[in-house]
This record gives C-alpha cells, structure tokens and sequence, in this order.
C-alpha cells in the first residue's frame, strides 16, 4: 500500500508539472517517468546496502518497488499503444500513411527502435515482476532465479535508451515544429542513470578490494 501511494503521487506530481501538454500525453509520460524512477530506486538499492548499513534497511522493499516498477512501465505502454498508436503495430514502430506521398512511409528516424526497445524492456520487466515471488525463488532455486533477475540491470539500460530518445532527440527541433518546450526531465532522467551506474562501480570496487583483504589475511 505505501508504494502504490508513492506511485500514485509520483504520477500526480509528473502530471502536474507539464500543464501545457495534451491531456493523453501528459498521462503517458506522467506513468512512464514513474516507473523510471521506480526502477531506479529498486536497482539503487543493491549496490547502496553494500556500502551502507541504513540502505541495507531498506532492501525487504525492494521486491514491492519492482514490482510497481513494472505495473507502471506496463500501463505507459498500454496508454501509448492504445491511446496513440490505436493498436497499428507499423503506427508504432514509426511507419504511416502519408497523404502527400500516397503511401506508408517511415516518418521519422529512430522512433520505430525507441518503442521496440522499450516494448522489449516492458516484457523482460513483467517476467522479473511475476517471477519475484518466494514460490518462483522456490521453483527455479536460487542459481536460476538470480540469473534471471540480474538482467534488471540490462532492462535499466534499455530503459535510459527508450527514455533518451523521446527527451532528446524525438522533439528536437528538427523534427518538430511547435512542440512544448524541452521536457524537464532530460537532467533527472542523466542524473538517476549515472547514481546508478556510479553505485554499481563503488559496490564492485568495495568488494574487491574486501576479497583481497582476507586473501591478503590468509
């Protein structure tokens, strides 16, 4: 219940900071960003209770983080396909009639890469969330289930790329005229993806140098 709160109000907050965006795109992105932020704070989590007692506390929250991490990125992609896309899988992957052509034509560069990779990170996400279960640890047993689960980090990446192209590259300019000014979630969005990455280093780099410790000891 407390993290579907936090969820709710990150959402609240995310709407409410775009008030010049069309109603449907400002809900999207609004649950989008929430699951980003759900998700790294999830994968934070890790490396941060190895160098930190008080982080450590808070690792039993962790599941319930990714969990919600993956409800939100699921309902993003559902509002995008059904809201935007209508279900017109080349609409998607950036393929549309255009009247002045006469036929179907790919409209813009990337755009089609963006949401498969997305679309990628969403599904691997769900089978992390149903699987983050004592009854899956149980079934697949330790080994299998940490292997799986170590590929959060690969959907984290493939998120920062879904996630960099709409904030940097989609609404360029270039590409648009017209559109709402740049979205202030370009710096948040760099900043959670180097804690994370900066987090993982120190964590690795801890434990090494811990490991030759007591060989050193030995």
């Amino acid at each position: 219940m407390v993290v579907s709160l936090v969820a709710g109000l990150l959402v609240g907050l995310f709407w409410a900071s775009r008030p010049e965006w069309v109603a449907d795109m400002r809900l999207w992105r609004a649950v989008g960003d929430t699951a980003f932020v759900l998700l790294t704070v999830t994968l934070a989590l890790g490396p941060a209770a190895k160098l930190s007692v008080a982080a450590g506390r808070l690792l039993p929250w962790r599941r319930q983080l990714g969990v919600w991490a993956a409800l939100a990125a699921s309902l993003h992609a559902l509002l995008v396909i059904n809201g935007w896309a209508r279900w017109d899988l080349g609409r998607l992957f950036g393929f549309e009639y255009i009247p002045q052509l006469g036929y179907v034509a790919r409209w813009e560069p990337g755009f089609g890469l963006a949401n498969a990779i997305g679309l990628v990170a969403v599904g691997w996400l769900l089978l992390l969330a149903v699987t983050s279960t004592d009854r899956a640890l149980r079934r697949l047993g330790p080994a299998a289930w940490k292997w799986l689960h170590s590929g959060a980090y690969t959907v984290f990446h493939l998120s920062v790329l879904h996630s960099a192209y709409f904030l940097f590259l989609h609404y360029a300019p270039s590409f648009h005229a017209g559109v709402p000014s740049p979205n202030w979630f370009r710096l948040p969005l760099v900043a959670l993806g180097v804690v994370v990455l900066v987090l993982q280093a120190v964590a690795f780099a801890s434990l090494v140098r811990r490991r030759a410790a007591r060989m050193a000891g030995v």
